[in-house]
């Protein structure tokens, strides 16, 4: 009997990420700030109900 072989393409994988799991925090609002040399370059709000 032989073995199966499956092929295929997968996209770009990003090299580096970060992920924030907000299941921990408690309800509310937050701003989360991306800080790069003491300079905000990225600034969100998201809320947890």
């Amino acid at each position: 009997m032989k073995k199966k072989r499956y092929e295929g393409i997968l996209d770009e994988v990003p090299r580096f990420e970060i992920s924030l799991n907000v299941n921990k925090l408690e309800k509310g609002k937050y701003r989360l700030k991306i800080i790069n040399k003491k300079k905000i370059i990225k600034s969100t709000h998201f809320s947890k109900k």
